[in-house]
């Protein structure tokens, strides 16, 4: 019996951890050579797929207290070639400069103003801030809008981004294309855990089955997908969401969201469980394209994350509970064992060499930060700590995000 307690670990480590560490390996390569990273697209009057008009697109971009930010995002905006149909800037009840800077660069409160400012509403019971400024925004926008793009107020865009996001999504015949950006990192807290969401993202999405499925979504039912089941393989950026605009509505825009704390991956899910039906969720690199500096500073970063780890799992007590161990176990458990020596030391070598290879992978190709790179362990410390607080908050006092506070519980995205 001892001797079987003693082989446990071993067995653990060489039969479980070390193989799923190579598929996260695998998945990591594979994801990445499928993940297209786009470029800014030449202006001119025809695309290879066909004639482009950037005219097609309403630019939504909700605003709360973001003064320090939105003088670069809607200069950015304002800068595409060619011009979009359209720039509309939701207020949401900021107590700050917010809507005196965008007045000064051209913003109008008339509803024919091409470059149009909207104060926001007072926010309804159940609904969350973001998602009732967004709800205004699509109301707002031009029903000649083919394409409707959501972008927050702290991205940046290079002057052929809405182009070249509009080439790839038509190309593809994307009902929703999300962009993941550079992320801008200034502080340490920023350089340690935003990066994480690039390796989670490229271990652990399954880019491969969706798109065998979207190429002939007959196989969804013929492979025993349910609309639950396509779900979960749905994700996207918040930080740039072009629709196209009756897949918008189809989908119930951001009203069937109204409560969702996590909005970006709930659409993600939502397009995903259609898959079946022929809708198309197209996630692209565009760090060529867009920036973003999501968090300024620990206190912003930790509020922030608390206010999403827990909520992104829904109703879903056990797959966000999974999940902690699964991190845990993969990307952080290899380190505590290596100063234990012994008969552990070299399987836990070997996946410390699978998790640093993935690291230096990730970093390289979305020139993230290599501090988070080189204090990987405590950066997954940190994360857990963050996603504990979450769930904390979750079950106790709520979360709170811009001077708001929501109860954390979340109904499923995609019914």
């Amino acid at each position: 019996m001892q001797g079987l307690l003693h082989l446990l670990p071993q067995l653990f480590l060489w039969g479980l951890l070390l193989p799923l560490l190579t598929l996260c390996f695998a998945h990591c390569l594979i994801n990445m050579r499928l993940l297209r990273r786009l470029k800014p697209t030449p202006f001119g009057e025809k695309e290879k797929m066909g004639e482009i008009s950037i005219q097609d697109v309403s630019v939504l971009v909700p605003a709360r207290n973001e003064e320090r930010r939105i003088r670069d995002c809607l200069a950015s905006l304002i800068a595409q070639e060619p011009p979009v149909r359209e720039i509309i800037l939701l207020d949401d009840r900021s107590t700050d400069l917010t809507a005196a800077i965008a007045r000064e660069l051209g913003f109008r409160e008339e509803r024919e103003s091409r470059l149009r400012l909207l104060r926001g509403e007072e926010l309804p019971e159940e609904w969350v801030g973001k998602n009732w400024a967004c709800h205004q925004l699509s109301r707002a926008a031009s029903l000649e809008s083919r394409h409707l793009l959501f972008t927050d107020a702290d991205t940046i865009h290079a002057p052929g981004c809405v182009r070249a996001a509009l080439a790839h999504a038509l190309s593809t015949r994307a009902d929703l294309l999300s962009l993941w950006p550079d992320q801008i990192t200034g502080t340490w807290s920023e350089k340690l855990v935003i990066p994480l969401g690039y390796l989670l993202f490229m271990a652990f999405h399954p880019f491969p089955l969706l798109r065998l499925l979207q190429e002939k979504p007959e196989r969804a039912a013929r492979w025993g997908f349910t609309r639950a089941r396509l779900a979960a393989l749905g994700a996207a950026n918040g930080q740039f969401l072009l629709f196209r605009h009756d897949s918008y509505q189809d989908l119930g825009g951001h009203e069937a969201l109204r409560d969702h704390l996590v909005e970006d991956i709930a659409f993600g899910r939502r397009v995903a469980a259609r898959t079946g039906e022929g809708m198309r969720l197209v996630n692209a690199d565009g760090i060529d394209l867009l920036r973003c500096r999501m968090y300024s500073g620990f206190p912003e970063l930790w509020e922030g994350f608390s206010k999403n780890l827990r909520p992104v799992f829904e109703e879903s007590h056990v797959g966000f509970a999974l999940f902690g161990v699964v991190i845990f176990s993969l990307f952080l458990l290899p380190f505590l064992l290596i100063p234990l020596g012994g008969s552990l030391l070299s399987v836990a070598w070997l996946a410390v060499i699978l998790i640093m290879g993935m690291r230096f992978m990730i970093t390289r190709r979305f020139r993230s930060s290599w501090l988070g790179f080189t204090t990987h362990p405590f950066a997954v410390i940190l994360a857990l700590l963050i996603a504990l607080n979450s769930w904390r908050l979750c079950q106790g006092t709520g979360v709170s995000w811009k001077g708001r506070n929501y109860s954390g519980k979340t109904r499923s995205s995609f019914n």
